[in-house]
């Protein structure tokens, strides 16, 4: 992708649906009012909102890394998958 592709003036973020900007490197898209960074894999932006990667102090890392795990979130300590997604089944709503 090229700094003076037209594209550029209609792509938004996924997620906010701001604008977004080229970075030097031309390998990605920033939003930098999430702090967002999109790839561009053989000059087509990647902007599915799982796409986008946190732009920390220390460098990029994956949108919520801590949260997930190669299955999905995990549930609550101690709670079974059911009850993470749906409640306890014994009526007390979780109290």
């Amino acid at each position: 992708m090229k700094p003076d592709d037209p594209l550029l003036k209609i792509l938004a973020c996924p997620l906010d649906k701001g604008p977004l900007t080229l970075l030097p490197d031309r390998d990605a898209l920033l939003n930098p009012r999430l702090q967002l960074r999109y790839p561009v894999v053989d000059g087509i932006p990647q902007l599915l909102p799982s796409s986008g990667v946190r732009i920390t102090a220390a460098g990029p890392e994956p949108r919520d890394a801590a949260a997930r795990t190669a299955d999905g979130p995990r549930p609550p300590e101690g709670a079974t998958p059911t009850e993470a997604v749906s409640g306890p089944r014994d009526g007390t709503a979780g109290e």
